[in-house]
Parts: C-alpha cells; sequence; structure tokens
C-alpha cells in the first residue's frame, strides 16, 4: 500500500511539474507530450509504450486551456 501512495505522489508531482513547464514555456503539443515522456522516463516510471503515450495524453488534456 505505501509504494501506492509513493507511486501516486510522484505521478501527482510529474503532473505539477509538466503543468508549470507548459505554463512557463508553451510549445507545440507534440514537442509537449515528447518531454513529458521523456521526464516521465528519466524518473525511472516503468509503463509499456501504450500505456506511456495514454498518461501523456492525460497529463496534455488536463493542461490544455478551456476555450470560452
Amino acid at each position: 500500500m505505501k509504494g501506492l501512495s509513493i507511486l501516486a505522489a510522484f505521478l501527482g508531482g510529474a503532473a505539477v511539474g509538466a503543468a508549470c513547464g507548459i505554463l512557463f514555456a508553451p510549445e507545440k503539443g507534440d514537442t509537449t507530450r515528447t518531454r513529458i515522456a521523456e521526464a516521465i522516463r528519466k524518473r525511472g516510471v516503468k509503463l509499456s509504450g501504450k500505456e506511456l503515450e495514454s498518461l501523456v495524453d492525460d497529463i496534455a488534456e488536463e493542461l490544455q486551456p478551456i476555450a470560452d
């Protein structure tokens, strides 16, 4: 259970870090997704390619500005 809490905290921190990066240095969507995926891999999160892409897409969607 403790390991799950650590993983959840890590993923939350990664999402916040990604959000800050996007807010302060906006780039094209493909570039942003690539940078998020690289940051996740560097931190040792082991996911399959499909799982990683899904996580990156979820994070990117959460960070998209809401259209008025």
